[in-house]
């Protein structure tokens, strides 16, 4: 009985991508700039045990010629590791989600380039009208939790919107959950989809948020996004038509614009995600693919910037890997990679063109190394084959049956 659970680790890059450069980011290591300022705080060298049992640091090291600061001495690992570099351009969520499924973009997403008055007027003008708006606020690059303090009370005060992008293929609508209201925002940015046709944005997100101008704005846990559906059948695609089960949990589904997902299981924050894939793991039948993507790496720390916070979610989550790996049955398969970058020591708010983590482990599957792979695909083939798919658009199996 064969099945997969596959976790994508959102934004933990091992190291600048080798045309890294072409994206700004020539010297970007999420992982290695993590390790190299734990080591030298007072707090202590990165403890990631079972993630070392997996091959995380070893990879990284791979990649480099040399350990992470805090990784001197490492064991072979436990399972097959290695790691990968993206094929399609741009350093996006949905490219890197859906390489790692079998479908390479051969372009780029479009993207809002102008860091002030940023979106076309025409497409402003549309979603006022069409939404029934006073206007909207914003319209710039920006950090999501920057701009919410910056404009939340002139939103709170005139009702309009706040509107913003990044380097990345967003179109992100921020409003007050209670006083604009939850329902509304989403039917917004439903609206923004549709609008967007032409742009070739890659996701619209819906930023709701809480609080007041005398305390203060946060983020609420309700954020959607709205993905473009990929351009080509993924491997989700694949196992539903060979009547098998993708089971998407946390930002999954809308990544894949719920194509290829025979269920979607809503959680927020890395424990409550955690939960619910040991749960579908209990429930999950032959042919199932569980899918979990560890939002909080990205949108809480990398974005933010934020070393330590982003070192101890990680150590948070190894804490509980052994669970996980406890709960695996004969002819599951682990795979463990992560989209792409976001150096929480590199200027600015944004992704970073970096290399990402192949893990894979299971019972009986002998150690190896598997070195540099040349696209996120490999993943997914290897996956497809494990779960006895017809081979995938892209991609090369690393498995040994292969």
């Amino acid at each position: 009985m064969n099945r997969a659970i596959w976790l994508v680790l959102d934004s933990l890059g091992v190291g600048a991508a080798p045309d890294a450069a072409d994206y700004g980011d020539a010297g970007a290591d999420t992982f290695g700039h993590i390790a190299a300022a734990c080591a030298a705080a007072p707090r202590g060298p990165l403890r990631l045990p079972n993630f070392t049992t997996l091959g995380l640091p070893q990879t990284h090291a791979a990649a480099h010629g040399q350990p992470a600061p805090g990784f001197g001495k490492l064991p072979a690992p436990a399972g097959l590791w290695g790691y990968a570099v993206e094929r399609a351009c741009g350093k996006d969520t949905p490219s890197g989600h859906w390489e790692t499924a079998g479908v390479v973009l051969s372009e780029p997403f479009g993207v809002f380039a102008r860091a002030e008055h940023t979106f076309p007027p025409v497409l402003l003008q549309a979603l006022v009208t069409q939404g029934g708006l006073p206007g909207v606020l914003g319209d710039c690059h920006a950090s999501g939790t920057e701009i919410i303090q910056r404009l939340g009370a002139e939103h709170l005060r005139s009702g309009r919107p706040i509107v913003y992008t990044s380097a990345d293929s967003v179109f992100q609508i921020a409003a007050h959950e209670q006083a604009f209201g939850r329902d509304r925002l989403y039917r917004l940015c439903e609206l923004a989809r549709r609008l967007l046709a032409d742009y070739n944005i890659g996701r619209v997100i819906a930023r709701p948020f809480t609080g007041t101008a005398e305390f203060g704005f946060s983020r609420s846990p309700h954020r959607r996004d709205y993905a473009l559906p990929p351009p080509a059948p993924t491997l989700f695609d694949a196992l539903l038509a060979a009547g098998g089960e993708v089971v998407a949990i946390g930002k999954i589904g809308d990544i894949f614009a719920h194509r290829g997902v025979s269920r979607c299981i809503e959680a927020h924050g890395h424990d409550e995600l955690f939960d619910a894939t040991l749960a579908a793991m209990a429930q999950a039948g032959e042919s199932s693919l569980i899918a979990t993507n560890f939002v909080d790496f990205d949108m809480v720390y990398g974005h933010r910037r934020d070393v330590f916070g982003y070192a101890a979610a990680l150590e948070a989550l190894d804490a509980r890997l052994p669970e996980l790996l406890h709960a695996l049955r004969p002819g599951d398969l682990l795979a463990i990679s992560a989209d792409h970058g976001c150096d929480p020591t590199w200027p600015g708010s944004d992704h970073t063109r970096e290399c990402v983590p192949v893990l894979i482990s299971g019972p009986g599957l002998a150690p190896q190394a598997l070195g540099r792979r040349d696209s996120f695909a490999d993943i997914g083939q290897s996956v497809a084959v494990h779960l006895g798919l017809p081979p995938l658009a892209a991609g090369h199996s690393f498995l040994p049956s292969a």
